[in-house]
């Protein structure tokens, strides 16, 4: 039985780890041919892709190279999503110094949004030919104070605003929606070397899984194969009517 993106040709920004690898799974799974771009060399080599490229997804000619190897492999694009991202660590304002306020807003909002911008960016040639798709990776922290500092919160927001300004810059040529995952098991998102937390992750925070557990209606606590779900619907033909629009796979938050 075909599966819900039998015969597509995607890109996934980001594809090393969590979510991002989470959504090369389940786009395998269910038919597609995945090309990936990761940053890191490790995780590069353990991607289960027909071509993956070794880059910077902020960087404009990384990203095209990424483009153009799926292209060269697949004949062409149908997908792109991006699941690039940073962490504040939940640092306010009145917390961060004239330097880390310089440096760690220029390093959030380069990675969280601006790859995102370089990455539709490279990929809308073709996504215009195929009468592609884009899905984007917001987050709860797009919709709701407290789920990161004002850095990760902000940048979030940003991303929120790129997926409807987007949707009205690329219909009726190109569908472009969101995921809003919330708070997730597994997920190696780091903190930002401006802040001085390049070696934090959140997969290790203590309790991880009781406190996910506690602040959704749900009561749990999702992984990124939770999540890829609806990357997978966007994506897929089944959401052909649907742009502009952003899946909450947050446990519920919204009704807290």
């Amino acid at each position: 039985m075909a599966g819900w993106l039998a015969g597509r040709r995607a890109l996934v920004v980001g594809a090393g780890s969590g979510i991002g690898r989470a959504v090369v799974d389940a786009f395998t799974d269910e038919g597609a041919q995945v090309g990936a771009l990761e940053l890191d060399p490790a995780r590069c080599g353990a991607l289960p892709c027909q071509v993956v490229t070794q880059g910077d997804s902020t960087r404009a000619d990384d990203a095209r190279e990424a483009v153009r190897a799926a292209v060269d492999a697949f004949g062409g694009l149908d997908i792109l999503v991006n699941c690039v991202g940073i962490f504040d660590f939940y640092r306010g304002l009145s917390e961060l110094s004239d330097t880390e306020l310089d440096e760690g807003f220029d390093e959030i909002y380069r990675v969280n949004v601006k790859s995102q911008l370089v990455s539709v960016k490279a990929a809308l040639p073709h996504l215009r030919a195929s009468g592609g798709s884009i899905v984007l990776t917001v987050s709860t922290s797009g919709f709701y104070p407290g789920r990161g500092g004002i850095l990760y919160v902000g940048s979030k927001f940003a991303v929120r605003g790129c997926v409807t300004a987007l949707a009205h810059e690329l219909a009726p040529e190109v569908r472009v929606n969101g995921v809003a995952p919330g708070g997730t098991l597994g997920t190696r998102l780091r903190g930002a070397e401006g802040l001085g937390q390049a070696d934090r992750e959140l997969v290790a925070t203590p309790e991880r899984e009781a406190e996910l557990r506690g602040r959704t209606p749900l009561a749990v606590a999702l992984t990124g194969a939770d999540h890829a779900g609806g990357y997978v619907f966007l994506a897929s033909d089944r959401a052909r009517g649907v742009t502009g629009t952003i899946v909450h796979s947050d446990g519920g938050i919204g009704i807290a």
